[in-house]
């Protein structure tokens, strides 16, 4: 028996005998986003098992395609931060800047490279200020295919969550996303309701353009502030009102707001959960916030190590990140993304059994 099954066989005998009263809360999914990304380079295969092994349910990649038409993983289609390509001296002339989604951004972009020239790449840790002993991981990965994410997540038994990055940019160079998507979707399997995948995408379009292209479930995600690169004139704002999550529900199956629509902070501590849940549920739609990390700089400064921290040697220390993943399960989120599956899962744990 791997040790995988192992674990779940274990995690079963306790469930089993757990009282029922125990057991009456739901269980949150654990998304790990870009992997177990607080503790390897992101969207890296290291990172992806990692957060398999310390409990995750669903492995996040971000989706950008390259130069002939293939869906790889990387946080942005800028790869400048996230590689080595700066220090491979046959790709120096391909340093360009561009224009994504009206920000000017300099560096090196998979439209530019093929499958076979990305795989020439190596994987590095995109915030080495914040995640010091991630570096350590660098150079050891090569940039995975959505594809081979999915084999990975077959193989360990869990779900796939792939976000569709930039795809108004990416149609009006003649790389459209739709269309590329679903057949990924059909050819790992994934083309079903209950299919154990999550299509998401800040962007309007792609999604109601996907919805009769695949029976996969469909996630509106929200940001923090602005609004869609496709609809300018429609806030994040507006979809997280009762009326905008009603109208989320004609293409979608869920939604991924930033954590603090629904349980907020005013910088010091975290504040009373908002209706955000209670309406989107209203609505049926899955609710599954982003992201909850442990860092100090990513925390009010209440729940800070030691509490308040501001100094730039504590700002990488872990704080405490088990009091935003209670916050977000008491308001009835039904996932939360996070950069250490491991910590959420005991979290989690503890929550649900408490």
């Amino acid at each position: 028996m791997s040790l995988t099954r192992r674990a779940f066989a274990a995690s079963a005998a306790v469930l089993a005998a757990t009282p029922a009263l125990a057991r009456s809360r739901p269980r949150p999914l654990i998304i790990a986003h870009r992997g177990a990304s607080g503790e390897r380079p992101e969207h890296t295969r290291s990172a992806y098992r990692l957060a398999v092994e310390q409990g995750a349910d669903f492995i996040e990649p971000d989706l950008v395609i390259t130069k002939d038409g293939h869906l790889v993983a990387r946080h942005e289609n800028e790869i400048g931060g996230t590689t080595d390509v700066a220090a491979k001296v046959e790709f120096a002339a391909r340093k360009t800047t561009k224009v994504i989604d009206g920000q000017s951004v300099e560096g090196w972009f998979t439209e530019d490279f093929t499958l076979a020239e990305l795989k020439t790449l190596r994987c590095r840790e995109r915030l080495p200020q914040l995640r010091p002993g991630n570096t350590a991981f660098d150079g050891q990965d090569l940039i995975p295919t959505f594809d081979e994410v999915c084999a990975t997540a077959r193989d360990m038994g869990v779900g796939v969550y792939p976000e569709m990055k930039h795809p108004r940019y990416f149609a009006s160079i003649g790389l459209p996303f739709e269309q590329r998507m679903a057949d990924a979707l059909k050819a790992n399997r994934l083309d079903s309701a209950d299919a154990k995948v999550f299509v998401q995408c800040f962007e309007v379009a792609p999604l109601k353009t996907l919805r009769p292209l695949t029976k996969a479930k469909l996630v509106q995600l929200i940001d923090s502030e602005g609004s869609p690169a496709d609809a300018p004139g429609f806030t994040y704002a507006d979809m997280t009102t009762a009326a905008g999550l009603k109208a989320i529900a004609a293409y979608a199956d869920g939604v991924g707001p930033e954590k603090g629509y629904v349980v907020p902070t005013d910088g010091l501590t975290l504040l009373p959960a908002t209706a955000f849940v209670t309406d989107a549920h209203a609505a049926g739609l899955k609710v599954h916030p982003w992201t909850v990390r442990a860092e100090n700089h990513f925390l009010p400064a209440g729940l800070r190590t030691p509490p308040g921290a501001t100094a730039d040697a504590d700002m990488i220390r872990h704080g405490q990140i088990d009091a935003v993943l209670e916050a977000l399960f008491n308001a009835s989120a039904d996932g939360v993304f996070t950069d250490f599956p491991g910590l959420a899962d005991a979290a989690r744990k503890a929550w649900m059994y408490s």
